[in-house]
């Protein structure tokens, strides 16, 4: 063994769509670039990014993110319009959208986004192919997680 860590996937994250774990049943996911102008990325490397309604939408065999928020940085030029709420492109590979514009029309999946983040110098977004919970799925949930929380509680009362 070379004793070097494994260096997670996705690389360092910009932001999380946490409410899409809890909304939806989330089975398929994909890595797709995203089409961005120069003071979008300056806002994402200060960290700017929001996911928390975004969605993805499938038009002319193209994916687009709605919903997803970059405030413009504080040094951004005045002579350019920054829109926070654009429509950004999502650059995906033609079978990997037939698949998700399959799913979405036949069997009533959405696509939302998960995830924004950094791959090398490049902004990376992580679709997934999503079912809606129900309000009972959401209880359970939850529940679950509490007691994950409750049992590490223990063990680390009990092992320390």
């Amino acid at each position: 063994m070379s004793g070097k860590k494994k260096k997670s996937p996705g690389g360092s994250t910009i932001a999380l769509n946490r409410r899409a774990k809890f909304d939806y049943h989330l089975e398929e996911r994909f890595e797709a670039g995203i089409a961005l102008e120069g003071w979008e990325v300056k806002a994402l490397r200060e960290g700017r990014g929001q996911l928390v309604e975004s969605y993805v939408l499938l038009q002319n065999g193209e994916a687009w993110l709605l919903g997803a928020r970059i405030n413009p940085s504080v040094s951004t030029s005045t002579h350019e319009i920054a829109r926070p709420d654009r429509q950004r492109k999502l650059l995906l590979h033609r079978k990997e959208l037939a698949r998700i514009h399959g799913a979405v029309s036949a069997k009533g999946y959405t696509c939302v986004a998960t995830s924004l983040y950094w791959k090398g110098p490049l902004a990376k977004a992580e679709i997934a192919l999503a079912k809606g919970k129900r309000e009972f799925d959401k209880r359970q949930d939850k529940k679950d997680h509490d007691w994950q929380r409750e049992k590490a509680r223990i063990m680390k009362a009990h092992n320390g």
